[in-house]
């Protein structure tokens, strides 16, 4: 029980590679080295980690000799590049990036619905898209209970979900807007400031975008529910931090708003925030910075003529849960 193992973070600069050092140290990580990893043009720059100064090397080929674990940050390219090699050097790679999310031999897992299914990995265990394990920590344990046939979701998604310059421009974006000049956008298609838009990664030949296809194929996945009936629709809005979801809920079996929430009482990683007449709801600038997915807004589907369809609302920080934290957690399972 006391051993400890050696770390990787590849891509340890960026924001998530950031947060996964902090929950590392945060849950008390038995990390006996750590290795920080990143591109040229971060070498040599330095990190702390429970008081001690660490010195970001370059991400290379040979760098995981000796690394029990190699938590990547890096994005999908990066992964491809480096993921064998690590596991040719006998670590085992928590990929963040959608590199290997859909391929049939590597799990796709959010612990607090599948870890079972880590030890069926082969060297790589994928860490889902972020809306996805936001999506999933809640509404698994009622697929659970009542089974699940029907998903319908729109997603309200933060600006630093598309990274640290996305979050400038919206910053500076408002700065010019309110000084009475024209915004520019760079990193959105449009416009992010007091705006939103349905618009998140490429669109695909179906219309979707590659985000609202994530959600359906990575949600399938990891509940191992192959025919479940999924519609998504991602919107980018003007927030800093923390994914927000609206979620209608079609069930094979008769739920009311009570049961729901009995059943998410005791669910891994969800908290309830719901009570309206407090005006108590699930809000980003609520759910940033927290380990649990918050639910609320439960209510029975009223354009149904039976119990079998929940509408409920739902906040995560997807830097955290969405991300570094789930890596994390997979982590420790390993």
């Amino acid at each position: 029980m006391n051993k400890k193992y050696n770390i990787a973070i590849a891509g340890a600069t960026g924001a998530v590679g950031v947060e996964m050092l902090k929950t590392l140290e945060k849950r008390n990580f038995p990390v006996k080295n750590l290795k920080l990893l990143a591109s040229h043009r971060s070498i040599g720059k330095k990190m702390t980690f429970r008081g001690e100064t660490y010195i970001v090397e370059e991400l290379k080929s040979d760098s995981f000799k000796g690394m029990d674990i190699a938590l990547f940050s890096a994005g999908a390219s990066r992964s491809k590049e480096f993921a064998h090699d690590a596991v040719k050097d006998g670590a085992v790679v928590v990929d963040n990036s959608s590199a290997f999310r859909m391929d049939p031999g590597v799990p796709l897992v959010v612990p607090e619905v599948n870890p079972e299914d880590i030890k069926n990995h082969n060297g790589i265990i994928a860490n889902p898209n972020c809306s996805t394990i936001i999506m999933v920590v809640p509404v698994f344990p009622l697929h659970k209970a009542k089974g699940l046939k029907r998903l319908i979701a729109s997603t309200y998604q933060a600006a630093s979900g598309a990274g640290a310059q996305a979050m400038i421009e919206m910053e500076e974006q408002t700065k010019d807007i309110l000084a009475g000049k024209k915004a520019i956008p760079v990193i959105f298609p449009h416009q992010i400031a007091f705006n939103l838009f349905p618009h998140i990664d490429v669109f695909m030949d179906n219309a979707y975008t590659k985000e609202e296809m994530k959600m359906l194929d990575e949600g399938r996945k990891i509940m191992h529910t192959p025919d479940l009936l999924v519609n998504c629709t991602c919107v980018r809005i003007p927030v800093y931090r923390a994914h927000s979801e609206s979620l209608l809920l079609e069930f094979e079996n008769e739920i009311d708003p009570e049961e729901a929430r009995e059943i998410l009482s005791k669910a891994p990683g969800v908290k309830i925030v719901d009570n309206v007449h407090e005006k108590l709801y699930p809000m980003p600038i609520e759910a940033s910075g927290k380990d649990e997915v918050l639910v609320g807004r439960i209510r029975q589907d009223i354009s149904r003529n039976d119990k079998r369809g929940l509408a409920i609302f739902i906040s995560g920080d997807q830097i955290l849960k969405g991300a570094a934290l789930n890596a994390v957690q997979i982590a420790e399972y390993l």
